[in-house]
């Protein structure tokens, strides 16, 4: 038994992005307790609709935020400069050949972007950012200095996490960009990887920022997964917060990014059947964050997804299989799809 949902048209101005935090209102009314005290209702039973929906039927829902909900990052989540682990930093797997510690990184991505063909896309310039770099635990002296990241400082980067097996972020992370690669540019879009295992380490976070920023991308998406207590599962999509300090200014893509990012939530979750992070985001599937250098300092469209719990049995069976990669790889596309074509 199918359910219709709620009209996502019906929310378009209660989640504004410009409305006030905390006190939201209809027609300059406040909102009736009454009604905030059924959303969570009404969402939880749209995201079972979201669930049992095959792919091609037609636009998704968004994925939307609960009325007046201040996301902050539970214990045990993640950001663009992990903490190192020992499943990462020994793993064995890494398909990076081995590089002296004194090394530095070539190139900044994947050199230059193929330009894109013929199809809806054509004209657009996407850019994926594959989370952490599979070499980066044989560079800890370059991947432990600090960066600025607009309001602060935080590591260049980090290897990122593990699965208990030893399959590493690293890897998921490039594997999933490869694949989203293929499906945008068979869209028509010019695609641009910010590391395509080209380079011994990095790039750092800023550098990453930089890239996209570069490439006067129409969006950017930087692809995780976590490493949080087994037993915490899902997904979650990270949004940029308004940040005006130092180098960083992101109050003129908080509102396309929310866009896109709810857009790539509702995909991802359509064609996966991923859920919602039990751990972050109050099951909305969204996170909001202002200590993330890569989003803080990007000037064009950008969100982060963190796809599953690596540290999670269930998760990380999903995370290491193949198929699953490729499902993950198109619900996040058609996300950018949907978002690049309005």
């Amino acid at each position: 038994m199918s359910y219709a949902g709620p009209d996502p048209d019906d929310f378009d101005d209660y989640y504004r992005d410009d409305a006030p935090r905390g006190g939201r209102r209809f027609g300059g009314r406040p909102v009736l307790v009454t009604f905030a005290a059924l959303v969570p209702t009404a969402l939880a039973a749209w995201l079972l609709w979201q669930v049992v929906s095959s792919p091609g039927d037609g636009e998704p829902p968004k994925v939307l935020p609960a009325p007046g909900q201040s996301s902050t990052s539970a214990p045990g989540s993640t950001d663009d400069a992990k903490k190192p682990t020992p499943s990462a930093s020994t793993s064995s797997a890494s398909p990076s050949p081995a590089k002296s510690a004194s090394e530095k990184p070539t190139g900044s991505g994947s050199s230059k972007p193929a330009a894109g063909g013929s199809g809806p896309l054509k004209g657009k310039v996407v850019v994926i950012d594959p989370g952490h770099n599979p070499g980066n635990f044989r560079h800890a002296t370059e991947i432990n200095r600090t960066v600025n990241v607009g309001n602060g400082s935080k590591e260049c980067d980090t290897t990122g996490t593990a699965t208990n097996a030893g399959y590493t972020e690293a890897q998921f992370t490039l594997d999933v960009a490869r694949r989203m690669k293929t499906l945008l540019e068979q869209q028509g879009a010019t695609v641009r990887l910010t590391q395509n295992g080209d380079r011994a380490w990095g790039p750092c976070v800023d550098e990453r920022a930089r890239i996209g920023n570069a490439a006067k991308a129409d969006a950017v998406v930087s692809v995780h997964a976590d490493g949080s207590a087994a037993g915490n599962r899902g997904f979650h999509v990270i949004l940029p917060a308004s940040v005006h300090a130092g180098d960083a200014d992101t109050r003129a893509i908080v509102a396309s990014s929310r866009d896109l990012g709810e857009r790539v939530a509702g995909k991802f979750l359509r064609y996966t059947s991923e859920p919602p992070s039990n751990y972050v985001g109050g099951g909305t599937a969204l996170d909001t964050r202002s200590d993330l250098g890569g989003l803080n300092l990007s000037t064009v469209p950008k969100v982060f997804i963190e796809c599953g719990n690596m540290r999670d049995s269930h998760d990380a069976g999903r995370l290491t299989s193949g198929s699953w990669r490729q499902k993950a790889a198109q619900g996040i596309s058609e996300g950018i799809v949907s978002f690049l074509r309005g």
